[in-house]
């Protein structure tokens, strides 16, 4: 999963640069945050209670 996000990273840089658009830099940080909302949804947990485990909101 490492080199998905690695190459993700890399293809937006260079959108980014060689069309100056800088909104293809958000595509990393939503690219991420989308696998951060997946894994926590793979916990057999519900999915509240899952995110007061991880924040310690509970």
């Amino acid at each position: 999963m490492i080199y998905v996000i690695l190459s993700i990273i890399a293809a937006s840089a260079f959108l980014a640069l060689r069309f100056k658009k800088p909104q293809f830099l958000l595509i990393p940080i939503l690219s991420i945050f989308i696998y951060f909302i997946v894994e926590i949804a793979l916990v057999p947990a519900p999915f509240f209670d899952t995110l007061k485990f991880i924040f310690s909101l509970s």
